[in-house]
């Protein structure tokens, strides 16, 4: 009897993983292949769709090509992605109209302001459960279709799509015969309505966006399409979506009402499964939809670190005082303290809970005695000191307080990180034997649209703990830590004026 395996891709910000998962739950083979990011302006970020796709058919080009592997082995495709990015295409050609804008990019910071003052942000926010704020996909749309000549006229004609990574992808692995999307990417867009989990018209008429342009919505485990016979020999199914964040949710195994995670990649995104409750936002937080099931939903309450992991590769690639990003946890060690250096990583704004993208990044407390040993070391603090503010901010939320916190992403490596982490916020912190957990989840969902896996809890006994960190220090430390870490935010916040 041949092997079964799920392919999973997992189209992440800086980079994209393939992995090849068995029926129990192990990654037998992973491919990862960076792509260049573009800063065309101050605060802008895009990246280009078509090598985002180049890298998806290298990662496919090179796992057929493993000696081991036979092609009818893979069973079923599962896909997680980059959520709020945005691409818009030409339906004929199938080629972009403009670059992806990127989730971090904040150039609608100002069209988001206008909104906001105009009054619709309680209705965004009561429809959606997010927020008027650049992050979300409406407003880059909207900004594509105000700067690209020709493309309102023809996205009125019905000739344009648009999407966020997952759609992409799942096109262009269709031979353009699937424009779908999932309910956990939609709910990041500002136009689903996460009650109805409908397109809402009065939000589509907000944003002057024709409906014509966007994806059919399809539950997170189901049938999506399948690959074309230019990629496979066989059409292969894509039987699981889901977006980045809530993949690594699933792929935590956090599938009951009060677990929670935290993803340290480019940015950090804690979510916690809030089941069939809905929660009104508050405190800075987002409510979304995880996945939906069959006809079963689940929600989530998410906050949201827009600059995580991305300060390591700042320290690396622009301040140049390490070679590898590896090195940050000898570094750290090396001194006690950061000896009153503070670092605020808001390279693209503030998230949770302040959400201000006017507010931008400042070391804070340098003297003559600094040296980068209390750089490297406040810049790792300063991420989990975010991470802290949004567990402070799910607790009120919620009245209570998480028990643990079950983390991955590549910066979940660095021991001391989580280590400071679980001292900071006061609770264990959960590292699981892998830390590709998004691309899991994805692989999770694919298997359970298949039938390779029948139920939920069979995907709870796959996951594995490696090492729990316990908090050590004492909470007065911990308050006067976190009083002069609000001290540095003030000053870092509504740096940028707005114009």
């Amino acid at each position: 009897m041949n092997n079964k395996y799920i392919l999973s891709i997992d189209q992440g910000t800086s980079g994209t993983t393939l992995l090849l998962v068995t029926t129990k739950g192990k990654i037998v083979y992973k491919y990862y292949q960076a792509f260049p990011q573009s800063y065309p302006k101050p605060g802008w970020v895009e990246h280009d769709p078509e090598t985002i796709w180049q890298t998806v058919r290298d990662g496919i080009k090179n796992i057929l090509s493993l000696s081991w592997l036979q092609e009818d082995e893979i069973k079923a495709i599962g896909i997680t992605n980059q959520r709020e990015t945005v691409v818009v295409w030409d339906r004929q050609t199938g080629s972009p109209v403009y670059p992806a804008i990127v989730w971090q990019c904040r150039r609608t910071a100002n069209f988001c302001a206008k909104l906001s003052s105009e009054g619709l942000e309680p209705q965004v926010t009561k429809k959606t459960g997010l927020r008027l704020d650049p992050y979300f996909s409406a407003t880059k749309i909207r900004w594509i279709l105000d700067h690209v000549t020709g493309v309102p006229e023809r996205a009125r004609e019905g000739k344009i799509a648009c999407g966020t990574i997952d759609s992409w992808l799942i096109w262009k692995l269709t031979g353009g015969l699937s424009h779908v999307t999932d309910y956990s990417n939609a709910s990041r867009t500002l136009l689903l309505n996460i009650h109805t989990k409908q397109w809402d018209l009065e939000l589509l008429n907000n944003f002057d966006i024709p409906s014509s342009m966007l994806p059919e919505i399809k539950p997170s485990v189901g049938f999506f399409g399948e690959t074309d016979t230019t990629l496979f020999k066989h059409p292969i199914p894509i039987t699981g979506v889901l977006g980045d964040q809530q993949a690594a949710l699933f792929g935590q195994g956090c599938l009951e009402p009060g677990t929670t995670k935290n993803t340290y990649g480019t940015g950090c995104f804690m979510l916690m499964n809030t089941g069939e409750k809905c929660f009104l936002p508050e405190y800075g937080l987002l409510t979304s939809i995880g996945w939906v099931i069959k006809d079963k939903i689940t929600y989530i309450l998410e906050g949201s670190v827009f600059t995580g992991g991305a300060v390591v590769k700042w320290l690396r690639d622009k301040l140049e005082i390490i070679k590898d990003v590896a090195e940050t946890e000898t570094l750290a060690k090396k001194v006690t303290t950061t000896d009153g250096v503070y670092f605020v990583p808001a390279f693209t704004g503030l998230g949770t809970p302040h959400w201000d993208p006017y507010a931008r990044g400042i070391i804070i407390g340098l003297t003559s005695r600094t040296t980068k040993e209390h750089i490297v070391r406040a810049a790792l603090e300063g991420i989990a000191f975010q991470v802290k503010e949004v567990v402070d901010s799910m607790s009120k939320i919620t009245k209570c307080k998480p028990k643990c916190l079950r983390v991955d992403g590549g910066a979940a490596a660095n021991n001391f990180l989580l280590q400071f982490q679980s001292d900071i916020c006061g609770i264990p912190i959960q590292r699981n034997s892998s830390l590709e957990l998004t691309g899991l989840g994805a692989a999770f969902v694919a298997g359970l649209g298949i039938g390779i896996w029948t139920n939920i809890n069979e995907i709870k006994d796959l996951v594995q703990m490696e090492h729990l960190f316990e908090p050590k220090i004492s909470v007065a430390n911990r308050n006067k830590l976190c009083f002069d870490w609000l001290r540095a935010v003030r000053r870092s916040q509504s740096w940028v004026e707005q114009e």
